[in-house]
């Protein structure tokens, strides 16, 4: 949505800007004949590049299969949409309906009528792959599982998961032929929007051991969490994110990970045997980060030109860009290939207010934009008047 903002400011500007479709349609594949990257047996897989969403590597990304568990990355994602909107806070106490305790399968037997915090929610739904927190959590958030199903739904439109539909928020007892399905890649997007809009998800998503406490009629007592995701204690790097695993799904696993300042999401789905699938995954991002390398200018070394300024007190106005460039540079690619280039409003009339969008830098790799920065008024510009102008006048006049 921020991209939209930035576009709608543009145009009003004056100024042409690529959509958000173009900068997600730029991707690279570039596992192909010569170089086929890691041998992956599990039925579909996909590795990209978080940044810019980039393909590393694909098998059947677009294969529509049960997802189990991984469903969850998606609730998460519309959990800590609520709290950044402030419609929900971490230290909330949610209580259990006799539906959200009454889920099989993955649980952490919270009971009916049990109280809990949204954080300790999050992290039974991240580290344990609890269902009954899940379902407790939507219906805390929208009244019921449905109508939270609904809003996953059009969240997963707004990504572009042209092959993902949801029945439910936990992945419990899903079927393609119930309507409750994903693919690879799509699951890819919906990782990559959670830990690159919402990073603290890692500190719930990388607990190995934990637990928490329930306090019922009948007293209170410990419960132990294990993460699921055994990747948290043997992979470098990792920052999360979920396992999913049903007879029907088979194992599942979204693995995202961070070296360097290059963030990356590997997919693998319905692998034959648990261990398969982080074996797998883990060769795709082994595979990812010996072919990526992470780049960064710093847009305040950049010495930017004063912008003209018609009919204003000051002929000009010093811009000030607030965001630092970073570029993942992928195999046969080089920062000396990436190029810049400033685009100012024509024209620029005053009055103009500190913070005001007159322009923007653009990157462009291979003739591709891949990045476009705004560029702001660094002070206010007043519209010139008679006296201004009759002053202006008598300076010059006495200079010369």
């Amino acid at each position: 949505m921020k991209y939209k903002k930035i576009i709608a400011l543009c145009l009003t500007a004056g100024l042409l800007i690529c959509s958000l479709g173009d900068a997600i349609q730029y991707k690279t594949v570039f596992a192909k004949e010569k170089d086929k990257g890691p041998d992956i047996t599990a039925q579909a897989a996909v590795l990209i590049e978080n940044s810019s969403g980039r393909i590393l590597y694909e098998k059947q990304k677009d294969k529509e299969l049960i997802p189990a568990s991984i469903t969850k990355i998606m609730t998460l994602l519309l959990i800590f949409e609520a709290l950044e909107e402030g419609q929900i806070h971490l230290e909330d106490s949610v209580t259990v309906s006799e539906f959200a305790a009454s889920m099989g399968g993955s649980q952490v037997f919270l009971e009916p009528g049990e109280s809990q915090s949204v954080d300790t929610m999050i992290k039974c739904i991240s580290v344990a792959s609890a269902n009954d927190a899940a379902v407790a959590m939507a219906e805390y958030i929208s009244g019921s599982e449905q109508a939270f199903v609904d809003k996953m739904n059009q969240k997963a439109e707004e990504l572009g998961m042209k092959h993902t539909h949801f029945k439910n928020c936990n992945g419990l007892d899903d079927s393609i032929e119930s309507g409750h399905y994903s693919s690879a890649y799509d699951v890819a997007l919906m990782s990559m929007k959670l830990v690159s809009r919402y990073p603290q998800i890692s500190h719930y998503s990388t607990i190995w051991m934990d637990e928490i406490t329930h306090s019922t009629k009948k007293g209170e007592t410990q419960f132990g969490l294990t993460n699921t995701n055994k990747l948290i204690r043997t992979y470098q790097g990792i920052t999360g994110l979920k396992t999913g695993s049903t007879s029907k799904a088979k194992y599942c696993l979204s693995a995202t990970a961070s070296r360097s300042g290059v963030s990356l999401t590997a997919v693998v789905m319905a692998a034959p045997e648990p261990k398969i699938r982080f074996s797998q995954a883990a060769s795709l991002l082994d595979y990812g980060f010996a072919n990526c390398t992470g780049y960064q200018e710093k847009t305040s070394m950049l010495k930017l030109q004063p912008v003209p300024v018609e009919n204003g007190i000051t002929d000009c106005v010093i811009p000030y860009v607030e965001k630092d460039f970073h570029f993942t540079l992928c195999k046969g690619e080089s920062k000396e290939q990436i190029k810049r280039k400033y685009e100012y409003k024509q024209k620029l009339k005053a009055p103009v207010k500190k913070g005001d969008i007159i322009g923007r830098i653009v990157y462009s790799l291979n003739d591709q934009v891949i990045e476009e920065i705004p560029v702001y008024a660094g002070s206010d510009v007043a519209k010139n008047n008679y006296m201004n102008c009759y002053q202006k006048f008598l300076k010059r006049l006495f200079v010369s």
